[in-house]
């Protein structure tokens, strides 16, 4: 098969996936057409097995149910949707001093609250790409002022719980890379100069402290100035998070007529975590891993999670269209072949999220607080979107 050929059948694939199997899935199970909202508690069938609703899924597919009628099919039903998340996120998901909470109870009901900004985050990107679908430019200005309250919170000491007591002072690279994606997503509806000022911020943070040649790795936690933590956290890789991070520095690229840089970095990132992440013997990406190759103290460290093959599908068509170089072509192929053969449930539809390490499925739900219709369907439409392009 050509490569015209192969780009062809995997873009058919993602829309066919797309409109056939995922959004219906959620439409039908996840959907909450009495109070409004999604739930992600979902078993293998569609059966729901817990009604307690993520805050951050109520963004999270607010986005995907807009994004997929941006660039898939203009679906009422589709667009409905996120509004009801939208709604839902306005009536219930933020506390008095402006933070959100992270649990509630289907009518809404705060039941947990974390010290961190990434429901805010999901929030302001669903209400941006229901701005693009809808051209309402009040929900484009309520995405910025969200972004702005995360600045606000991220950078004024002691509105935020500190992770660590002040004898361990350290950055982390989950809020550092997400505000990249926040920011460019926001960047599509309202052009403010905060956004690409985050976008700068956030790479050269990267740039500066997670990157370490010395393990060629980016790691997940370091301290204020980048120094290595010879901790079992400080030693940390997350793959899967490195090569999301990498596409996400790729689109940032190419919105800069692939500005040399940063494409060059988002290589960088991508082939080193790509090494420390695929696993030589079973195939898959693996979940983590120490940068001196000492035991990983997280329990779930061997095991194939649904979102790192995703992201490493995106990433490596993303640096095809940058290089033309046929190695990510190859990636590609690696990864969707694996992933394609291990997480689709062909009786019940949706993908499983678990699985050991040898590719077993460890648990058969579709969703929970932390996996639902994110992940899955932005790789999706990214990826046709990509293909489409390329043809």
């Amino acid at each position: 098969m050509n490569e015209t050929e192969y780009i062809n059948q995997w873009a058919a694939s993602y829309k066919d996936d797309i409109m056939n199997d995922i959004m219906p899935f959620w439409m039908k199970h996840g959907l909450d057409r009495k109070h409004g909202g999604v739930y992600t508690c979902i078993d293998r069938d569609g059966s729901i097995i817990d009604t307690t609703k993520s805050v951050w899924f109520q963004g999270r597919f607010g986005f995907i149910a807009a994004f997929a009628y941006n660039n898939i099919e203009k679906n009422p039903e589709w667009l409905s949707a996120s509004k009801s998340c939208i709604d839902f996120i306005e009536a219930h998901c933020f506390d008095t001093d402006g933070h959100m909470f992270f649990e509630v109870t289907e009518e809404g009901t705060p039941l947990r609250k974390r010290r961190y900004v990434f429901s805010e985050g999901f929030a302001a990107i669903a209400m941006a790409e229901y701005a693009l679908a809808t051209g309402d430019n009040k929900y484009a200005e309520r995405a910025l002022e969200i972004f702005k309250s995360i600045q606000h919170f991220l950078q004024t000491p002691g509105l935020l719980e500190p992770k660590y007591l002040p004898s361990l002072e350290a950055r982390g690279h989950s809020i550092t890379m997400i505000l990249i994606n926040t920011a460019s997503r926001i960047r599509m509806v309202v052009d403010d100069p905060v956004l690409t000022e985050q976008i700068d911020r956030s790479i050269a943070t990267l740039r500066q402290y997670f990157i370490h040649p010395e393990f060629k790795a980016l790691l997940e936690m370091v301290g204020p100035n980048g120094e290595f933590i010879d901790t079992c956290n400080g030693r940390l890789i997350n793959p899967g998070h490195c090569i999301e991070t990498a596409w996400f520095i790729m689109e940032e690229a190419k919105y800069r007529n692939w500005d040399k840089d940063l494409l060059q970095l988002a290589l960088q990132i991508l082939d080193w975590s790509w090494e420390w992440g695929w696993d030589k013997e079973f195939g898959g990406i693996i979940n983590f891993r120490d940068c001196r190759n000492l035991p990983v103290q997280d329990y779930s460290q061997d095991m194939k999670f649904w979102w790192p093959q995703t992201e490493a599908i995106i990433a490596t068509l993303y640096a095809y269209q940058a290089t033309g170089d046929e190695k990510y072509l190859q990636m590609h192929k690696q990864i969707s072949d694996w992933t394609y053969a291990h997480f689709p449930d062909k009786e019940y539809g949706e993908w499983y999220g678990y699985l050991h390490r040898d590719g077993t499925v460890a648990q058969p739900a579709k969703g929970n607080l932390f996996k639902g219709p994110f992940h899955i369907p932005r790789m999706m439409i990214r990826s046709y979107m990509l293909c489409k392009e390329l043809l």
